[in-house]
């Protein structure tokens, strides 16, 4: 039988789930606007372009805006941020939602003065005629007006038309940050507030076989192999841990497979294999020769420079979280899972955390307090993992396998390209599963099944395979995804995902073939390259860095790598200018970008930039290391990231466009790496295959 309701329209962004624009915007007679978005603030400067959109739809200043922190009370749904989507989601959301608010405020306006809306105008929130009379949105502030759903049938301002998006704005969350204020979750304090910790399983294997609790003076919460101490103050509950640490027996295996042979081990497990993409031609030119070559990355962490913390507070029905996590909804949905509790009863906040690139361990520690809260009913319990515990236990980037192979002619010209990877899948994100994908649940007494990991589909990004398909015009390519089911490590979404691997190999092997085919590596891309987008980063960047006009130094080197990020994403170009010492010390690195209308050029600078010094963190130091039990590089000793005095000058152009905003945050990752790798050949010579480079690597490299 049919129905005579007619389907919703689509909408743009997150309006298209969350579609009554009172849960995007409401104004107050107190002369603000209070903004509303599911996306969270981690550092990348989010909320400081999202309530620059705002700003210019309304025709207020940034200053009457209230970006108001995610909370899964009030906020809409906008699942994870992550992806580099924020833009394209919320921002897309929020233009039209203010568009329409607007309009919707001056027909208000209209009704009030007696004139038609079309005669009016709209600065710094107040709306004037051409008589001179005028109201405010403040003065008709009134939820009711935009208690509707919106239609999207506004057309927002055109680019044309900006004064504030596309300019530089001061970044909301800067200033109290450079003045040490407090802001962060660990700088969060609540009334009546106890102290919790967490004992961790010596491995991954582990389970707990006793435990002495003869003439213990520790609070102790026990469930399972679930082990947790409440106590005063941090001081205290990390004593009682160590207490707790002497009193535990625990069975151990050994578990993870060899360190130094991660590759082979990798290439041998069972797998789901994918074709993730197959091209044909019909062109039957014969090849005269077979390049291959082999790429792998390690097992790789967040190493935040501030271990995860959480806060909760349980009286006995109502569960309250305070937490850093990119994904509010997504932790509620696991917190009830793994309580046994309603949605509703669950209310979670975000706060922001001191360094995220992805699933770290902020979901973890917020299950661990709230564990703890359920034990301390009406008190609230702060927990703070150690540096250790943050380097052993959270989610890793996972490791991956590379292998390419290219078909070429007796001119050089490519005539097929293979592609095939080896890896764990990217996301074990909480709200994704059947059961919780928190730590803590899988070790309580009635535990949960750990998930496994999975990859987005391709066309929502991919994980493994994410830029795997080559952004060249190449006449056959075949490209597949073997995805290892064996996890002995835990393993989740890091930046960038498997663009970072896949782009350092591809982008690596482009430069083989260059060689090979005596090419210069500039003409051998821009041979392939077809999109004038792509063709016009690759081209600036050549300008900026003076390409041609290099002068080689002893053991210096340059090198180039070009991707467009998820292959719909960001374009991004990279040249990187190394020194070959003892180390290998980067020395400059020069990056065009084009994220098609950037909101806050400086904002995306910024995001350029970090990008780009975390990925050469990752090329040149960062590998986690392990024996056949437990991981071992548990402190900055053992888990060297690059350092201050290590960072090299970096030089970012965004190209200015008025195409649609695409996110900016990963897209200098992979490109990144392949110019390192791309420079340290040119100063040396050898070509290193396994990340990170270091000497050692380079020693044994074949020429």
């Amino acid at each position: 039988m049919m129905s005579d309701e007619a389907p919703a329209r689509l909408l743009p962004g997150s309006l298209q789930v969350n579609r009554r624009l009172n849960q995007w915007i409401r104004f107050s007679r107190s002369g603000h606007v209070e903004i509303f978005s599911g996306k969270v603030e981690i550092g990348q400067g989010i909320l400081t372009a999202l309530s620059q959109i705002v700003a210019e739809e309304l025709d207020v200043g940034l200053s009457r805006v209230r970006m108001v922190a995610a909370n899964t009370a009030s906020s809409p749904q906008e699942g994870v941020t992550s992806g580099s989507l924020s833009i394209q989601d919320s921002g897309t959301a929020l233009r039209h939602a203010c568009a329409e608010a607007r309009m919707i405020y001056l027909q208000a306006a209209a009704l009030q003065l007696d004139v038609p809306a079309d005669s009016l105008q709209v600065h710094e929130g107040d709306i004037f005629g051409e008589d001179g009379r005028r109201t405010s949105y403040w003065d008709l502030a009134d939820e009711a007006l935009l208690d509707r759903e919106a239609t999207a049938s506004l057309v927002p301002k055109c680019a044309a038309d900006y004064t504030l998006v596309g300019t530089a704005a001061q970044r909301l969350d800067l200033p109290g940050k450079f003045c040490g204020q407090p802001r962060f979750i660990h700088d969060l304090e609540l009334p009546d507030m106890l102290h919790g910790r967490v004992l961790r399983p010596p491995s991954p294997s582990s389970t707990l076989i006793s435990l002495d609790e003869s003439g213990s003076a520790i609070t102790l919460v026990r469930d399972g192999s679930f082990l947790g101490v409440l106590a005063e103050s941090e001081l205290a509950a990390a004593a009682a841990i160590q207490e707790l640490t002497k009193r535990a027996n625990w069975s151990e295996a050994q578990g993870l497979p060899d360190e130094h042979a991660l590759v082979a081990w990798l290439k041998a497990q069972e797998a789901d294999t994918t074709v993730v993409s197959s091209k044909s031609s019909s062109e039957r030119a014969k090849s005269a020769r077979t390049i291959k070559a082999s790429y792998a990355k390690p097992y790789l962490s967040h190493a935040s420079i501030a271990p995860s913390c959480a806060l909760a507070r349980f009286d006995g029905q109502k569960l309250e979280v305070w937490t850093h996590s990119q994904g509010i909804f997504n932790l509620r949905r696991d917190l009830s899972l793994s309580f046994g509790m309603l949605d509703s009863d669950i209310v979670v906040q975000h706060v922001e955390g001191s360094g995220c690139y992805g699933h770290n361990a902020a979901d973890d520690v917020a299950f661990d307090a709230a564990r703890l809260a359920r034990a301390a009913i009406g008190r609230a319990v702060r927990v703070q993992w150690s540096r250790a515990d943050e380097l052993s236990w959270a989610p890793l980037g996972p490791a991956m396998a590379v292998d390419l192979e290219a078909d070429l002619d007796t001119s050089g010209a490519v005539l097929g390209w293979r592609h095939s990877i080896w890896s764990n899948g990217h996301s074990t994100r909480p709200g994704r599963a059947a059961t919780p994908a928190l730590l803590g649940s899988w070790h309580l007494g009635k535990s949960f099944e750990r998930p496994m990991a999975t990859n987005a589909a391709l066309a929502a990004g991919g994980g493994s395979e994410r830029n795997a398909v080559p952004p060249y015009e190449f006449p056959q390519w075949h490209v597949v995804n073997h995805r290892v089911l064996a996890m002995p490590l835990r393993t989740s979404a890091l930046r960038a995902l498997g663009a970072f691997a896949n782009i350092f190999a591809s982008e690596s092997f482009i430069d083989e073939l260059a060689l090979a085919t005596a090419a210069d590596p500039i003409d051998f891309r821009l041979r392939y390259l077809t999109d004038p987008r792509a063709r016009a980063v690759l081209d600036r960047v050549v300008k900026k860095a003076q390409w041609q006009d290099w002068q080689a130094g002893e053991g210096m080197g340059h090198g180039i790598a070009f991707a467009r990020y998820k292959n719909t994403g960001a374009y991004c170009a990279v040249v990187a200018e190394i020194e070959a010492a003892a180390d290998i010390i980067i020395r400059r690195l020069i990056i065009v970008a084009d994220v098609g209308l950037a909101i806050n050029p400086d904002g995306v600078a910024s995001q350029i930039e970090g990008g780009a010094i975390q990925a050469a963190s990752w090329t040149l130091k960062e590998a986690v290391r392990f024996d056949r039990s437990r991981v071992t590089s548990d402190s900055w000793e053992d888990y060297p990231i690059l350092r201050f005095t290590d960072i090299p000058a970096v030089d970012v152009e965004i190209i200015l466009s008025d195409e649609p905003s695409m996110g900016a945050g990963e897209a200098s990752l992979g490109p990144t790496a392949a110019a390192i790798a791309n420079a340290v050949f040119n100063a040396l010579g050898v070509r290193v295959r396994e990340l990170p480079i270091t000497a050692e690597r380079i020693v044994a490299a074949p020429e």
